[in-house]
């Protein structure tokens, strides 16, 4: 009996075992493909724009650039969220570089939020498939047993066959699960690396609107007289000169 055969003539829930399967599988590839092509993009396009950011003259070449080698719009909204935010709104409000932290932080929680796509679903996927594909296995067998007790004999060539074909749902949990983990772990190190890059090239922006601190010469200390005091003229002294003075006349 082939494959199909036995789905085929399965009940109902072990066919919605199999098709639960299937398009957790299908959804699996799905994503994986789709994110492999976004993030080998995303990578090369990250690198390339920050590398030739700061070899531009100016911000204005920067922007008329950078358009032509992000893809898939990366640093090219990073840029544009240093700029100034329009006057009179509640977002110029504050001072310059509290305005363009705000943004920035937005945009890579935007940014964040793509690199993370369908990393939910391969979670789920592989967390999930097997104790599915253990739940159309457990029937089957179940299954299985009741015709046999139904049909009045247990010889070992009756239940080998039907248990060992219950088995498939098993195998094929495991496949759909195995892959599923696989991408999520590969794909979510990638993620992270270009997540920091441009975490790294969002805080070179903020670094450019900081002043350089300037070195202040510590005041002066008040000058201090290196000329001693005279010394009072005590009233001997004084008696003396008077006496001397008193003869002279």
């Amino acid at each position: 009996m082939t494959l199909a055969q036995w789905l085929w003539g399965s009940d109902a829930l072990t066919q919605a075992v199999a098709l639960v399967l299937l398009g957790m599988s299908i959804g699996s590839w799905v994503v994986i493909v789709g994110k492999v092509w976004f993030l080998l993009r995303a990578g090369r396009d990250v690198a390339r724009c920050v590398d030739a950011f700061w070899q531009f003259r100016d911000m204005a070449q920067a922007m008329a650039s950078l358009p032509a080698w992000d893809r898939e719009r990366l640093i090219l909204p990073l840029v544009e969220a240093w700029r100034e935010a329009p006057d009179a709104t509640l977002a110029s409000a504050a001072d310059a570089p509290a305005r363009r932290t705000r943004r920035l932080r937005d945009v890579l929680h935007s940014h964040r939020a793509r690199l993370q796509w369908g990393q939910a679903w391969l979670a789920s996927v592989g967390a999930t498939a097997a104790f599915v594909g253990l739940l159309g296995t457990v029937w089957a067998i179940h299954r299985a047993l009741v015709d046999i007790a139904n049909a009045g004999s247990a010889t070992i060539d009756k239940i080998a066959g039907p248990v060992g074909e219950s088995l498939i749902m098993t195998a094929a949990g495991l496949v759909v699960a195995i892959p599923a983990v696989l991408a999520f772990n590969a794909l979510g190190r990638w993620a992270v690396r270009i997540d920091t890059a441009l975490d790294g090239f969002a805080h070179d922006l903020l670094a450019l609107d900081m002043p350089h601190t300037s070195q202040h010469p510590a005041p002066e200390a008040d000058a201090v007289s290196l000329t001693p005091n005279p010394s009072p003229v005590g009233r001997g002294e004084l008696r003396e000169a008077a006496s001397r003075l008193a003869h002279e006349g």
